[in-house]
């Protein structure tokens, strides 16, 4: 078989087969042709049906798993379709139905909430499920005027610093992500900037030449804004340029810890300046992991709110932010000057909150002002995390911390409250928090802390200015 209890497989292999069967299908002898035809039928079609008449599972789901399911089945269903046709149409019937669902969290402004890595994944198949159908038939059914499909090429350039690092917020790593679809986004929506970033990929895809546009503008030429707020996902970035590695770049979420691949992230950011990127994101851990997708996943430290640059209140073994939480951006303004950013974060700390706000200011598009504004339920210990692979030195009693890569610099200083003061420390587990064996031992990295007890109002406020060797 092909693995249809991890039924991503079964549609891969789908896919790959009738690609091979489509477009070699004079190459082969008949007898050749029956065996490939044989198994797109026995071993991904004939499984994907019955998942379809149950309508459970990735025909529900709003996530990855729709887009890839469905694309691979349906290209499997057309490749025999005219040698069965019953069977094919009543997939791809049912196909046009359930991918809609996962169509629907591109709206309104094309962002990914499983973040860049699975909009890489996802957009791929969506995009091969409409440009297949669009080929058999000569229409999409209408698949492409969903919301936010028109815009969605721009989402991985957003999220996109200087240095080629993505802002990886849940189970995502930091390299960029490229993709074939990039270009047919350029040539259906007349988005050159899309196959500007394309053009960047340095393994490109067989599907490069086939939806290759000719156009290419780089977001500068094309007069992108350096600042946008993608609604629903609930995900801002920030920029002081489009060009240059020095340039500064602050990607910041708030969102719904519900989705799939989610951490419990809620207020995380992470920061780029002067060549290096200074706040991070862990990203995700081993996939293998006991329970990472089921009932242990946030006692791992990379999907807790203390391993990522968040706040922690009274910490202890449960989840550190409610796992159920969506977190909204109230604010969201940008001008030639800077930009500014407000977060209401209080549903992932009700049981501990009252309210929780973060605010994230972009003064001058140089400097990098965090504020927090909480008022406890009762007196409460709060910590303040951001993670950094940099060098960190305290200076001037904890109230100021020089974080050092190569020769350049950042400086945080903690403004408010008075008695808050830097700490150091290594990224793992809290005390009181669960520790199981097997999850990445995150070396290299440390994170700049800052802990506040008896806290009932309180707010802090981080300022972050980066320096250039010489730099003021």
């Amino acid at each position: 078989d092909w693995n249809p209890r991890h039924f991503l497989d079964t549609a891969e292999m789908t896919h790959a087969f009738a690609i091979g069967y489509d477009w070699l299908y004079n190459r082969f002898s008949e007898e050749q042709r029956e065996i490939l035809r044989n198994a797109i039928v026995e071993k991904g079609l004939k499984p994907a049906l019955e998942v379809y008449r149950k309508w459970e599972w990735w025909p529900r789901s709003p996530y990855n798993w729709n887009q890839v399911c469905n694309g691979g089945i349906v290209c499997g269903a057309l490749a025999i379709a005219d040698e069965f046709p019953s069977l094919a149409f009543e997939i791809i019937r049912n196909a046009l139905k359930s991918v809609r669902v996962s169509l629907d969290r591109y709206s309104p402004d094309g962002a990914w909430p499983e973040g860049p890595g699975y909009w890489a994944y996802a957009t791929f198949y969506a995009v091969i499920l409409m440009t297949a159908l669009e080929s058999a038939f000569g229409t999409d059914f209408g698949l492409s005027n969903s919301p936010g499909i028109s815009e969605t090429g721009l989402f991985p350039i957003y999220i996109t610093g200087p240095l080629g690092l993505t802002f990886n917020f849940a189970d995502a790593g930091e390299r960029e992500v490229f993709g074939p679809q990039l270009f047919w986004f350029a040539n259906r929506f007349d988005l050159p900037v899309c196959s500007w970033y394309e053009r960047r990929n340095g393994s490109p895809h067989p599907l490069d030449l086939l939806w290759l546009s000719e156009g290419s503008k780089s977001p500068k030429e094309a007069g992108l804004p350096l600042d946008r707020y993608f609604r629903g996902v609930e995900v801002v970035s920030m920029r002081s340029s489009w060009e240059g590695k020095d340039a500064v770049f602050i990607g910041f979420k708030a969102g719904d810890n519900k989705v799939g691949h989610s951490h419990l992230d809620l207020g995380t950011f992470v920061l780029d300046a002067f060549g290096h990127r200074w706040a991070i994101d862990l990203g995700a851990d081993n996939y293998n992991l006991p329970g990472y997708f089921g009932a242990q996943r946030f006692s791992y430290y990379r999907t807790r709110a203390e391993g990522h640059n968040c706040l922690v209140i009274n910490p202890g073994k449960g989840p550190d932010q409610d796992p159920n939480a969506v977190a909204k951006i109230l604010d969201f303004r940008s001008d030639a000057d800077g930009a500014y950013v407000l977060a209401d974060l209080t549903p992932a700390y009700k049981e501990n909150a009252k309210k929780v706000l973060r605010s994230i200011r972009f003064i001058g598009r140089k400097e990098v002002e965090i504020e927090d504004d909480i008022e406890a339920n009762n007196p409460s210990e709060v910590w303040w995390f951001m993670h950094t692979r940099a060098g960190v030195e305290i200076r001037e009693g904890g109230k100021e911390a020089v974080l050092v890569q190569g020769k350049d610099k950042l400086i945080a200083r903690v403004v408010s409250p008075e008695d808050g003061v830097f700490l150091v420390m290594d990224a793992v587990p809290l005390r009181g928090s669960p520790s199981p064996s097997g999850q990445a031992r995150n070396e290299g990295v440390r994170k700049l802390a800052i802990r506040l007890s008896g806290v009932e109002v309180v707010k802090v406020i981080v300022r972050l200015g980066p320096r250039s060797e010489g730099g003021s």
